[in-house]
Order: C-alpha cells, then sequence, then structure tokens
C-alpha cells in the first residue's frame, strides 16, 4: 500500500501480511509471524482478530515486539486473525494509516491488509470522491476497500472479485469477514503470498519464514490473479483475472526478502550469492578483501568472494538493536 497523495519517489512498496484462520491462537500466531516479517516493515504494526461474530483490533505505531504485550494480545479473541507491518517512509506517518483497516457495512465487519501500491488509486478516489464517498486515511488500501463495500454483488467473493478489477498495480491481499478469510494477488503476481498449514489451521503470508517460525507445513502460493477462500470447511479457489504475463519484483530477490525464505518458488539465499557470483565473472577487480554491506548484501558478498578467490571479511557491523 502507499500513500495516494505523495509523489512516486515516496510510494511505499514494502510491507508484511498475514491470516490465520481455524486456529484457537490466531491472535498469537498472527504476531509470530508480524514478528518474523518486521524486516518488510518497521513503522506501524497491527492485528484485527474475529470470533465469527465481532471484530478486535489493536495497532500502533513502532516495532511489533513493542505495540504487542501479554496483555493486549489476550483481547484479541477468537480463532481468525490478519496482521500487518508497515514500510516506513517520509509523510504520511502516522496511526491513522496503519493496518490492518475495518470497515462497518450493512452485510458485516470486513477488514483488509495490503502489500502492493496501485497504479490507478488517484483516479479511483477522485471518481469515488465525487460521488460521495468519505475517506478516513491517505492510503491506496482505503480504496481497495471502498471499492468492495460499494460493489452490489450479494456474496463477500463476487464483491472482492468485481472491485479488484477496477484497480490497477501491484497487491497482496488478505481480508477477515464473517467466518471467512479471503486471500489474493493480482494477475501479474507482482507481490508474493503463500499458503501454509498448522494442523486444521490456514496460514497466509507474505513470506515463508513466517510460516517457519509458527511450525507451518509450506503448501504452495496464492497463484498470480488468484483469490483463494478459507473457511471452516477448508479452502476453495478461483481465478477471477484471465492470464496475463508475470511480473514479479525482482527486489524481493535482491532486498526485500528475507534470504531464509522461498519467493515466486525459489530460495532467496542462492540466489543472492549467485547475483554475486556472477557480479564477480562480469565485473572482476583487483582487490585484497570483499566486504558486504549488512544485511541483504552479505550473500551476494560471499558469492563474489568464491567465484573471484577474494577473502571476504567483515568491515561495516550493523546494530540490530537501533
Amino acid at each position: 500500500m502507499y500513500d495516494v497523495r505523495l509523489t512516486h519517489n515516496e510510494v511505499y512498496n514494502m510491507c508484511g501480511i498475514v491470516g490465520i484462520i481455524n486456529h484457537p491462537e490466531a491472535a498469537n500466531l498472527a504476531y509470530l509471524c508480524l514478528y518474523a516479517l518486521q524486516h518488510r516493515g518497521q513503522e506501524s504494526a497491527g492485528i484485527v482478530s474475529s470470533d465469527g461474530g465481532k471484530f478486535y483490533q489493536h495497532k500502533a505505531m513502532g516495532l511489533v515486539d513493542e505495540i504487542f504485550s501479554e496483555n493486549n494480545l489476550s483481547k484479541l479473541n477468537g480463532s481468525n486473525a490478519i496482521g500487518h507491518v508497515r514500510y516506513s517512509t517520509s509523510g504520511s506517518s502516522v496511526l491513522g494509516n496503519a493496518q490492518p483497516f475495518v470497515a462497518n457495512t450493512l452485510a458485516g465487519s470486513i477488514a483488509i491488509a495490503h502489500n502492493g501500491n496501485l497504479t490507478n488509486a488517484m483516479q479511483r478516489r477522485l471518481e469515488m470522491e465525487q460521488r460521495g464517498s468519505i475517506f478516513q486515511t491517505t492510503m491506496d488500501s482505503e480504496v481497495i476497500m471502498h471499492e468492495v463495500v460499494s460493489e452490489k454483488a450479494e456474496l463477500i467473493e463476487d464483491k472482492i472479485s468485481h472491485a479488484l478489477k477496477r484497480v490497477e498495480g501491484a497487491y497482496s491481499l488478505v481480508f477477515l469477514v464473517n467466518d471467512e478469510m479471503i486471500a489474493a494477488r493480482d494477475p501479474k503476481g507482482f507481490r508474493p503470498l503463500v499458503i501454509g498449514q498448522l494442523d486444521k489451521a490456514y496460514v497466509v503470508a507474505s513470506e515463508t519464514c513466517a510460516l517457519d517460525l509458527i511450525g507451518a507445513k509450506f503448501v504452495r502460493e496464492v497463484e498470480p490473479g488468484e483469490m483463494v477462500i478459507f473457511d471452516k470447511k477448508g479452502m476453495k479457489s478461483f481465478s477471477h483475472f484471465t492470464e496475463e504475463k508475470k511480473a514479479y519484483c525482482i527486489f524481493e530477490y535482491i532486498y526485500f526478502a528475507r534470504p531464509d525464505s522461498s519467493i515466486y518458488g525459489r530460495d532467496v539465499y542462492p540466489i543472492r550469492k549467485g547475483f554475486g557470483m556472477q557480479l564477480a565473472r562480469e565485473h572482476p577487480v583487483k582487490a585484497d578483501v570483499v566486504i558486504p554491506v549488512p544485511d541483504s548484501g552479505t550473500p551476494a558478498a560471499i558469492g563474489y568472494s568464491e567465484e573471484a578467490e577474494i577473502p571476504f571479511e567483515l568491515g561495516l557491523i550493523r546494530n540490530h538493536y537501533v
């Protein structure tokens, strides 16, 4: 998600999302998954849970372990939950833009967590404002919410499917509504989204490292253009777009994703290391040591060192606690 009133140089490109359904410790598991996805966003974090009849939420500015305590997690009742960590940049660093977003509608409450950015958000927002819609935030994620709740279809999956046909750009989404959790990915598959299983519970997350932390088994990715509906009976899939050419984001491999994750079906660490090896082949240099810029540059530096047969050394040390 990004701020629709910012310039293109200030677009939010990286966030982390998670969803858990059919687990008595849904909020606690969502917390752990967000902790694993902290690298994808350090500005704010939030969790919305549901007991099937009522939503409970807690979100704040800061890091995951600063925001959530045993006390406020205990108040997030229910066996379903979604969560979000937001990437920090200049402008609109306010609690009102923290996710997940919740809307109360005639059909009931709905919550959304979004990773990506819409290229036609300003246009769609202006059109809806001219028709009388009122926006509470400056985020393009709220444009998706307005599109969904204004859709006249009866079933929530139809509302979401029709709404997503009116937005353009990158999105990986997880919705919480009534007793269902719905995951969706844009037809080009720009941002990652994976499905896991923990006993009878299902998990969706931006990266597989979130599944690993809670002991969930990786099932598969949400396919580009696919919408997956999870409920007490299991999961069912719909492909609501005609097939398009895939456009995976290369920066997931270069920078965004954790090195122990699997993105777009491939492990991140060997790819980053391979980038370094290829760089050594294409641009060899005479040097005494290879020094990485931590943390994303470390695997590439190891690859460069091995291929060029130049010693690898640490010269820059990052403080992970400041």
